[in-house]
């Protein structure tokens, strides 16, 4: 059996990708299952899990990626249908347990936020040293500070990682005792100069268009490039430390509703739910205990992903 990737690019649905599996040269008569999914899984799902699922359930696979929250309110709305809903955070899984569409989501990898960068950018050489703990490093937030340096990161209004990363400054800021540390770093909560689309923000780094970026551990490996790891106090990985020290830091925004509303941090777990107007539940059923199996943790632990953590939501 031999599989073929096609890139498909209808309307919103950029960055789809279908596996379509082949036997002795003709298409496969099979079930297209679509697996929706927070933007920075896209390696995971889409050349991991996804291909490994549909070689041996002979279906075609079709994974889309969005960030979460967005993806979430294409779903609660029923402009997107999906099978399978793959989220960071527990946030976007309660837009659809409000909408009635999901109910029960499993854990089935874990993550940290990281500050990612290009290996071959101007100031590689100085994240080259903090990586390494070199002597007389400067530290990793005032490299991030230099007026020059180009750092990226995602929409807070519609993405987890939008959100954590503007987490992750406030906790440093704390836990460095630099008070004015994220305004320094960030700017304005959805500062135009950097947010960007969360499935294209490594691309961007790849391509030196940004110096740095916010991004999960998961992902960065995934996409094999360099990283600065942060301290458990700041990179939201650890639950043990979220009601004594990661829930001290909160902030207000405005979503796509003109709606005002206040941020809290949330474990960087991911979840996966089956939708309830799905249409193949029971691939969808088994495609998240493909995740929890054995085979579908060791792809994930290959991909850079950290073992699920906690209960069921």
């Amino acid at each position: 059996m031999i599989s073929r990737f096609n890139v498909l690019t209808p309307p919103r649905l950029a960055g789809a990708v279908a596996v379509v599996l082949s036997l002795s040269g003709y298409a496969h008569a099979a079930e297209d299952f679509r697996v929706t999914y927070a933007g920075s899984m896209g390696v995971v799902m889409d050349k991991a899990l996804g291909p490994a699922f549909a070689k041996s359930n002979q279906v075609n696979y079709q994974g889309q990626g969005q960030g979460a929250y967005g993806m979430a309110n294409l779903l609660a709305s029923k402009k997107v249908v999906a099978d399978v809903f793959v989220s960071i955070t527990p946030g976007p899984i309660a837009v659809l347990q409000k909408a009635g569409l999901v109910e029960k989501a499993e854990p089935v990898a874990s993550t940290s936020m990281v500050i990612a960068y290009n290996p071959k950018g101007k100031y590689a050489e100085a994240f080259n040293a903090i990586r390494d703990n070199k002597p007389g490093a400067e530290p990793w937030w005032k490299v991030l500070q230099t007026p020059s340096l180009r750092f990226g990161r995602t929409d807070p209004a519609t993405d987890p990682q939008g959100q954590n990363i503007i987490f992750t400054m406030m906790l440093a800021s704390r836990y460095y005792q630099q008070p004015d540390l994220a305004e320094k770093v960030l700017g304005e909560t959805q500062n135009p100069q950097q947010v960007f689309a969360e499935g294209g923000l490594l691309t961007r780094l790849e391509a030196g268009q940004v110096d740095a970026a916010s991004g999960y551990e998961s992902a960065t490996r995934s996409a094999h490039l360099p990283y600065i790891r942060l301290p458990d106090e700041i990179n939201l990985s650890n639950p043990e430390m979220d009601a004594s020290w990661y829930s001290k830091v909160s902030f207000d925004i405005t979503d796509a509703k003109g709606q005002k509303k206040t941020l809290h941090t949330q474990p960087l777990v991911f979840y996966a739910a089956v939708l309830k107007n799905a249409p193949h539940p029971e691939l969808a059923q088994k495609f998240v205990k493909f995740m929890q199996s054995k085979e579908g943790q060791a792809l994930f632990e290959k991909n850079g992903y950290g073992a699920p953590k906690g209960g069921a939501m």
